[in-house]
């Protein structure tokens, strides 16, 4: 399973984010490349416990069976997943300073290792373990990667 406290993982995901641009043309969604980035960004917030969103009721219903689905067996994360309003971004945004948020993020949650991982319940997921947020944070990061064709 692919998680970023590997460090080839980690490597790949950072080529990724350098080969995305300001009009990269999105596959699915509403967000343009760079509110994409500042949104990977609040996912990263809230893994290491910035911000800590309560339960969504969906995620109380479905979120074990999507863990199981996502993060223990890798499957993609789907096309328009639901979100937390607190990572909804909307307006402009500066490309080239949101991809370096992003980037100096994932520095510094890969640097805190496991102590830097919330024990907030994920909204959706519920309860996670520290390899299991860094595997979400990868599948995240993937997501969106891919809805921008990088």
């Amino acid at each position: 399973m692919k998680h970023l406290y590997q460090a080839a993982v980690v490597n790949d995901v950072t080529q990724r984010i350098a080969q995305l641009q300001p009009d990269s043309k999105r596959a699915w969604g509403k967000m343009n490349p760079a509110q994409a980035l500042a949104h990977c960004t609040a996912g990263f917030d809230m893994a290491m416990g910035k911000f800590n969103p309560p339960r969504m009721f969906i995620g109380r219903v479905f979120g074990r069976v999507a863990k199981q689905s996502m993060i223990v067996r890798g499957e993609p994360m789907r096309r328009n997943s639901p979100t937390t309003k607190q990572m909804f971004i909307s307006g402009d945004r500066d490309f080239t300073a949101e991809r370096e948020r992003l980037l100096a993020t994932i520095d510094r949650f890969v640097a805190a290792g496991p102590e830097g991982c919330t024990k907030h319940p994920h909204t959706f997921f519920g309860s996670l373990t520290p390899v299991e947020w860094a595997t979400l944070m990868y599948q995240h990061l993937d997501h969106h990667l891919r809805q921008f064709q990088v």
